[in-house]
């Protein structure tokens, strides 16, 4: 990055209709800035592309010039892959568009647009797909990762609802991949992360959903978690798919229903998401209210927008985080217990463990339908450490590398990529699972130089 002259810089400015940021430049240590607080990079340049065309001479930029790469959706970015040191960034998060055409029940989506961008749009025709768990989350992250949330049991992961999407090559080219054009890429594109080129578009099936839903929280104290977490583990085998629930261990933040004794205690709350037919709802959630005695609960009919908001609080931005996650087949007893002993010493209290509950329509997919492979995950489990100082890293890092330990001997082995650390390379092959080999050759075959590197990455070399 070193050779490059103000020469070469403005030559790609003049090929912006969106900014280029320098470090220099007033805007640069805002644009630089990522959700992870943890995250403290500094690029050489930071293209912030206003479409396609900026994206195109940013793409060729790099490759011409031998630059390190990085791309910026919107979203939160866990590992801090969408920042480097040295390099370049191509920021998409001025790209936000969302177009719905509701009598085709089809979305097109720009890669900085958040699922608060996606609901805004397509709630209005009462229409959803399945994109995670809060609105700040990015579309474009999530869906290459393979994304899952509140909708999957019923209608499958985010890429199983994926149609199409334009792609700018690593030869600076943009086709659209779908089953029926590039259908490797398209394969690749569905849970191999960023590896193969950057999503312009993505163009996405909808559901009938909403804009009212049944949900909510049922928040039990942490003591009667070995009683409440086995009886939740055997509900949900008869759970209909139109029913989510996860269940999340932390210390209990001061919600308006809980009584105030409660403020700052260890709990397991069940959080409720029922899309079928709202008068259901009471009906299917009373088993959930019976498995032990509450704290409090708020549940009831509120607008699936709403739901999607709601744990918005917790996912701020300017906070450290540092995740470890695990996929299980099932709840064992071990696991319960030790969940509950890491709950008692929790380093920070905003640190927290989320399991979600998968089944339904996210195991009846062949596991290479789409590159994303882990379609026998009942359970997935993300340890989330938060915290607000550096004095404090050592602690919450420590803290959920133990527990993330202490599950190992009940998990698959496999791994959500988008949960994973930019330190754990070692658990790229436990992420890709059996599809590593196929999208080892699509790889070579798109992008045999690796330019699409900073990420969980699939090494043509390898």
């Amino acid at each position: 990055m070193g050779q490059l002259s103000q020469e070469h810089v403005e030559s790609l400015k003049a090929q912006l209709r969106g900014r280029l940021l320098q470090p220099a430049d007033a805007a640069y240590d805002e644009a630089r800035r990522i959700w992870n607080a943890m995250i403290d990079r500094r690029p050489q340049l930071i293209v912030q592309a206003a479409g396609v065309a900026d994206v195109i001479a940013a793409v060729n930029f790099a490759r011409d010039n031998g630059v390190l790469l990085a791309i910026r959706g919107g979203g939160h970015n866990i590992g801090g892959l969408a920042i480097c040191d040295e390099g370049m960034v191509l920021d998409l998060s001025a790209m936000r568009s969302v177009r719905i055409d509701p009598r085709a029940q089809r979305a097109w989506v720009e890669p900085g647009a958040t699922l608060r961008d996606f609901d805004h749009e397509a709630q209005v025709f009462g229409l959803a797909t399945p994109l995670g768990i809060n609105s700040t989350t990015g579309v474009a992250g999530l869906t290459l990762g393979g994304g899952f949330g509140w909708l999957s049991r019923k209608f499958g992961t985010t890429v199983d609802n994926l149609v199409s999407a334009h792609v700018v090559t690593a030869e600076g080219k943009l086709v659209r991949a779908s089953a029926d054009e590039h259908p490797d890429l398209f394969w690749a594109l569905r849970g191999g992360g960023g590896n193969f080129g950057v999503v312009t578009m993505f163009e996405f099936g909808l559901h009938p959903v909403g804009p009212e839903v049944y949900g909510g929280l049922i928040v039990y104290p942490l003591e009667q978690a070995p009683a409440v977490l086995p009886a939740f583990r055997e509900q949900f085998k008869s759970m209909p798919d139109e029913l989510t629930v996860w269940a999340v261990l932390r210390q209990a933040p001061p919600l308006p229903f809980l009584p105030p004794e409660a403020h700052g205690k260890p709990i397991v709350a069940l959080a409720i998401c029922y899309i079928g037919p709202p008068e259901h709802g009471p009906a299917l959630v009373e088993p959930l209210r019976k498995l032990g005695t509450p704290y409090g609960e708020h549940v009831g009919p509120m607008p699936l927008v709403a739901w999607q908001q709601a744990f918005d609080p917790l996912l701020t931005p300017g906070a450290r985080n540092y995740w470890k996650s695990h996929n299980f087949a099932g709840l064992d007893d071990g696991l319960i217990a030790m969940l509950v002993e890491q709950i008692g010493k929790l380093p920070s209290p905003q640190c927290e463990v989320f399991i979600g509950a998968m089944g339904g329509q996210t195991n009846r997919v062949a596991a290479d339908a789409t590159a994303y492979a882990n379609r026998d995950a009942q359970f997935i489990m993300n340890l989330h450490a938060r915290w607000d100082t550096p004095a404090e890293d050592d602690a919450c890092i420590g803290w959920a590398r133990e527990v993330f330990r202490a599950a190992e001997p009940f998990a698959l082995g496999s791994v959500y990529v988008n949960f994973l650390t930019q330190e754990e390379t070692d658990r790229v092959g436990a992420a890709y699972g059996p599809n590593f080999a196929r999208l080892l050759e699509v790889k070579r075959q798109y992008d045999p130089g690796n330019l699409f590197r900073h990420n969980h990455n699939i090494n043509p070399a390898a």
